[in-house]
């Protein structure tokens, strides 16, 4: 397969992805297009990604450490000394090669860095690829939250590479599936007519390409989130309660779930929070677990957790405008719901405790 160009449509910070297999190949090209003064780049990557790339200027190699625990300030902050340090000026530019951490880390510093200075992201991971690099939503974590310090700054390219993720491991792979989902529901075409069983059909190219397209639909008709864009947020609620309650990967044996699989099961937490609400049927709510589980992903909540602590966590929400709001599923397609009853939230998610 050819690569495949997918434009994300933002004006004068518009930019392209470019998704295929070897296609890192391009990336001094696109350098030297999109950053055309740029002398100095600070490649930053982590100890574990292992993927070389040729940018075409002099490069200085930062690491930041692996795992979710190093999207936090303290990283941020260290990124921009190392930058200063290495006389990286606002004409630079910071090139982001890894997976969700890395781009999420490496755009926020190159955000606030000199206020702004241009990045690229090498997408190294199915989820990366799929979602987390393109958008230009950087952030870090704090105790209290997901995501819940960062900017808007849309990179000025971004290249997904096929080939790297060869080496995935299935926990990775199943992951980037659970982004890979929650697109079957948001009701957004590009033309193929594809849906997240359909996907499982298609050549891995296509499979992120197709996601690629949707998310910058979305991204290009609503950049900052002030509405449509919320709804790539569908499956998130739940999924970053978890991890915030310490069963996200940084939880501990037999409680680390990835990013992806709280994702699925927050994917199944919507639809039926949905249909208790009366806005989908009970057919509906088997459609999202077939999905699910055809991607090879959890539907239910790990044991031992504490639902009311749970809704608790959902409140911080950065959606939420001081009350509990979701991406629900609906006869209008998937779209934002404020003022959800926090009494049916906790049925929902003690009924799912029970069934688990």
């Amino acid at each position: 397969m050819s690569p495949v160009t997918v434009p994300v449509l933002l004006g004068g910070r518009a930019y392209d992805v470019v998704v295929g297999s070897g296609v890192r190949g391009e990336l001094a090209g696109l350098v030297s297009t999109k950053v055309p003064g740029a002398r100095l780049a600070a490649v930053v990557t982590q100890p574990a990604i292992g993927v070389e790339v040729e940018v075409g200027i002099p490069v200085i190699r930062l690491e930041v450490d692996d795992g979710e625990g190093a999207k936090s300030l303290a990283t941020v902050e260290d990124l921009c000394r190392r930058f200063a340090r290495a006389g990286l000026s606002r004409g630079d530019l910071v090139v982001a090669v890894g997976g969700g951490v890395v781009t999420d880390v490496a755009g926020f510093a190159a955000a606030t860095y000199h206020r702004g200075v241009a990045y690229v992201n090498v997408a190294t991971s199915l989820l990366a690829q799929v979602d987390a690099a393109i958008g230009g939503k950087t952030g870090v974590n704090l105790p209290e939250g997901k995501n819940l310090v960062g900017a808007f700054w849309q990179p000025s390219a971004v290249v997904c590479d096929t080939e790297v993720l060869a080496t995935l491991p299935e926990r990775e792979w199943r992951s980037g599936r659970g982004e890979m989902a929650k697109y079957a529901f948001l009701g957004t075409g590009t033309g193929t007519g594809t849906g997240a069983l359909g996907l499982l059909e298609l050549t891995l190219e296509e499979q992120v390409a197709h996601c690629v397209a949707v998310k910058a639909a979305v991204v290009a008709s609503d950049e900052r989130e002030g509405d449509r864009r919320a709804v790539l947020n569908y499956g998130h609620t739940l999924a970053h309660a978890l991890e915030a309650a310490g069963f996200g990967e940084l939880g501990g044996p037999g409680r680390g779930l990835r990013h992806g699989e709280a994702v699925a099961v927050g994917l199944v937490f919507a639809a039926e929070l949905a249909h208790r609400l009366g806005r989908v049927e009970a057919s509906r709510v088997d459609e999202h677990r077939r999905v699910v589980t055809a991607f090879g992903l959890p539907t239910a909540l790990p044991g031992g957790v504490d639902p009311a602590y749970l809704v608790e966590l959902m409140r911080r929400d950065k959606k939420a405008h001081h009350d509990l709001t979701f991406v629900l599923d609906g006869p209008h397609g998937v779209e934002v719901v404020r003022g959800v009853d926090p009494d049916v939230v906790l049925a929902t998610l003690e009924e799912m405790e029970r069934a688990a």
